[in-house]
């Protein structure tokens, strides 16, 4: 009983992870930093978590994927939208 609390503790610690991870790639990648965008998710999201940062029509989607320490048959996913702001679709550099 214990080992199962702790898998989803430990399940739900990195579903937040990969929640913030996301939602702070979509955030950067639109305003344009894309490259920014991957390092900060992938530095937010557990370790070892894939991150894809893609472009869809005037939105950018970030999805963040982790396979659990405790269920490795488990992969824990969240996906953020942004929408790609003014000056990041005419090329300008972002503000800073």
């Amino acid at each position: 009983m214990l080992v199962l609390c702790l898998a989803g503790v430990a399940a739900v610690s990195a579903q937040v992870r990969c929640v913030d991870a996301a939602r702070e790639a979509a955030r950067l990648a639109g305003r344009g930093d894309r490259e920014s965008a991957v390092l900060t998710a992938r530095r937010l999201a557990p370790a070892g978590a894939r991150v894809d940062v893609r472009r869809e029509g005037e939105f950018v989607v970030a999805t963040v994927v982790a396979r659990s320490t405790i269920l490795p048959a488990l992969d824990i996913r969240a996906q953020a939208v942004s929408a790609i702001e003014p000056a990041a679709a005419s090329g300008r550099s972002p503000p800073r």
